[in-house]
């Protein structure tokens, strides 16, 4: 019975061998339970994803036998790749622009696990055993519900890591083939691209835990030399982030007037740039204000790819770059990926 916790993975730096390989899908994993009409999308944290995605609820209704638990990923194609800030536009409180997405913007389901079928549970199968099984279950789906591809070789896992990042996927998952299926548990392995680039430094949110340093707030100027919030990175031990509050404190400006992001509290002007502070669907009122710094100093972040124009994920500090100018931190440095296209994965359907 919902809600269920999914099975989690840590990174690693290479492919394992000896294990069962898949690509690793960015979207809004899901653990979908299926009891005759009902269909219940849960999500990582265990929140329904149901009314989000009404077409999927049809789609899986006509794909999952009556009775079963499966484990996977919603994700948006759109221009034959992964689009996730699409896929986050329709995490909507409006029930009318909800139904409106899901006709602009179909989502589509990813399987690579299953937790049940019928009476009988699967969490202590081995995955050698539960993949046979979802497999056989999905011989008959049709898009936008899909079986994950697998492997267990390794060579093919590794041109899937160098190739399929072309088409939007996040790098490769390896999972021991006697695993049993343990929720909310790192049992499995996560192999991802990182890349690095300079940044700018424009600004920084305190920790919640008082007068620290929480994030530092990261910048990279476009072709018109408009510096625009790419992102932010955290990760710092707490005598860090004590350090770095003496350390920024030159930098701070009394207001942010005359700061390339002062607009950032004005919801119009996040149409038109890229701002720190616009409102997160999933982090509702959360306090999203920060301090403003004057853009001068540079640090060298790792990133595992970009989404749009900003790093998909929380950057990684590598160090300070004194020897760096601000303007130098341009776009241009960015290592462009190669695209692929999704069909080659899912199959032409999913394009």
């Amino acid at each position: 019975m919902p809600p269920v916790k999914p099975m989690l993975a840590k990174s690693v730096a290479k492919i394992p061998p000896g294990m069962q390989y898949e690509a690793k899908w960015d979207g809004f994993r899901a653990i979908v339970h299926r009891d005759g009409e009902e269909i219940e999308l849960g999500s990582r944290t265990g929140k329904s994803l149901t009314r989000y995605f009404p077409e999927l609820v049809e789609a899986l209704k006509a794909n999952l036998p009556d009775r079963c638990v499966v484990d996977g990923e919603i994700v948006l194609i759109h221009g034959g790749r992964l689009d996730f800030d699409l896929l986050s536009e329709r995490i909507h409180p409006a029930a009318s622009r909800v139904k409106m997405l899901a006709e602009k913007t179909p989502a589509a389901f990813v399987a690579f696990d299953l937790l049940a079928l019928g009476d009988e549970s699967l969490l202590d199968a081995p995955l050698a055993d539960r993949r046979t099984a979802l497999t056989r279950m999905f011989s008959t789906a049709r898009p936008p519900v899909h079986l994950a591809p697998a492997t267990t070789d390794p060579a093919l896992a590794q041109e899937w890591f160098e190739h399929f990042e072309g088409a939007g996927l996040d790098g490769v998952v390896a999972k021991p083939l006697d695993l049993p299926y343990r929720p909310d548990a790192r049992l499995m392995f996560k192999i991802k691209h990182e890349r690095t680039a300079d940044a700018v430094i424009a600004g920084f949110r305190f920790h919640k835990s008082g007068p620290i340093v929480g994030s530092l707030l990261l910048g990279l100027y476009d072709a018109h030399g408009t510096l625009q919030h790419v992102g932010v990175c955290a990760a710092f031990p707490m005598k860090r982030r004590a350090e770095l509050i003496d350390e920024l404190a030159p930098l701070r400006t009394p207001s942010p007037e005359g700061h390339p992001w002062a607009a950032w509290a004005e919801e119009a002007a996040h149409e038109s740039a890229r701002l720190p502070g616009a409102q997160s669907r999933w982090t509702g009122k959360k306090d999203l204000s920060w301090v403003p710094l004057r853009p001068e100093w540079v640090c060298e972040v790792a990133y595992d790819h970009m989404e749009g124009d900003r790093f998909r994920h929380t950057a990684q500090f590598r160090r300070m770059r004194p020897d760096r100018a601000p303007e130098s931190c341009t776009y241009a440095q960015l290592e462009e990926v190669v695209g692929y296209d999704l069909a080659e994965v899912l199959g032409p359907a999913a394009g």
